[in-house]
């Protein structure tokens, strides 16, 4: 007979820290996990940083996501605010709020989704320390870094009249799998565990729980003379509303270049793809394709196939957590 699985109340937090460090490779930073803080090598001299939070209920239902697919989606959601700048991610920083009930295999199967998405998506880039407290709802809240490697930062202020508009990644399955995991999954409005789905379906809810963002592609724009790029994680018609107001542009997008689902790709959230413009003459970098231009500011920053967008879909957590739109 195995012996129980031990809950993080009964180990000390550095019983917990060794099983999660002891996930990861040694350390490359100057100084890694262990001290009161990390010391990392800032190749040119600047860091980029974003700091993103997931919380049990708004952000994911443990009924629908292991903790190997937590793991692996916070470091994706991470890393992408990284890329959108046109960086190269090089560590992350993890904070765990957790209810001391929660089983060690837990956390060890939530740091080797971390792993996993770092090797996998942002190879080099790696966990360099964090801060574990008791928590009634689990939560991860992680800070991503970045450097630039001699390249200018790539905003969202930067657009101009004439480029054009690519993006990278998928849109719109991530809103269709969410959609799968409330129509089937939820019963009496409670999640409940996830049945075997068909492959196209089962895809979807990848799509959904284990995103796979272009992180390479964001340092490959920067490099191809992007004039603005973002991450888009709340729906691409709100975030590209969120980069036409910070260059005070139009985008212009059309419908017949957004796939099969052009109404989920404009509406739903989580697709973590790239969102960039480049001058019409170097036209998009490899692997972005374009999907409308960049025009004079107007009325409305967002035009589909020339007309103002209505604002419906995308995912604002203070309008949404609660409804299973997001």
């Amino acid at each position: 007979m195995s012996a129980p699985d031990p809950v993080v109340g009964d180990l000390t937090e550095g019983e917990i820290l060794a099983r999660i460090l002891g996930r990861f490779p040694p350390s490359r930073a100057l100084l890694g996990p262990g001290d009161d803080a990390a010391v990392l090598a800032a190749p040119g001299g600047r860091i980029v940083a974003s700091v993103d939070t997931l919380v049990h209920g708004p952000d994911f239902r443990l009924a629908w996501s292991s903790a190997w697919d937590l793991g692996w989606k916070a470091a994706a959601v991470n890393l992408a605010d990284i890329a959108a700048m046109g960086a190269r991610p090089t560590a992350l920083l993890v904070a765990l709020a957790m209810p001391d009930h929660t089983p060690v295999s837990f956390v060890e199967g939530l740091a080797e989704g971390l792993r996993a998405g770092c090797d996998e998506l942002a190879p080099g880039a790696a966990v360099e320390g964090g801060d574990l407290t008791v928590s009634d709802t689990l939560t991860i809240a992680m800070t991503a870094l970045g450097v630039l490697d001699g390249a200018e930062p790539v905003t969202r202020s930067g657009a101009r009249p004439g480029d054009v508009v690519a993006v990278c990644g998928e849109l719109g399955k991530a809103a269709q799998g969410l959609a799968i995991l409330f129509g089937r999954f939820c019963v009496d409005g409670r999640p409940v565990p996830i049945a075997p789905l068909p492959g196209d379906d089962a895809a979807l809810v990848d799509a959904q729980l284990r995103p796979r963002p272009p992180i390479a592609a964001g340092a490959r724009a920067a490099t191809h003379g992007a004039t603005a790029m973002m991450d888009v994680s709340d729906g691409l018609a709100l975030d590209a509303g969120r980069l036409a107001r910070a260059s005070d542009v139009t985008l212009e997008l059309r419908t017949t270049a957004l796939g099969p689902h052009p109404a989920d790709a404009l509406a739903g959230g989580e697709d973590h793809a790239l969102l960039a413009t480049f001058p019409a003459a170097v036209g998009p970098a490899p692997g972005f394709r374009v999907i409308g231009s960049v025009g004079v500011a107007g009325e409305d920053p967002v035009l589909v196939d020339g007309e103002p967008y209505d604002g419906k879909g995308g995912w604002d957590p203070y309008r949404d957590w609660d409804t299973g739109s997001g």
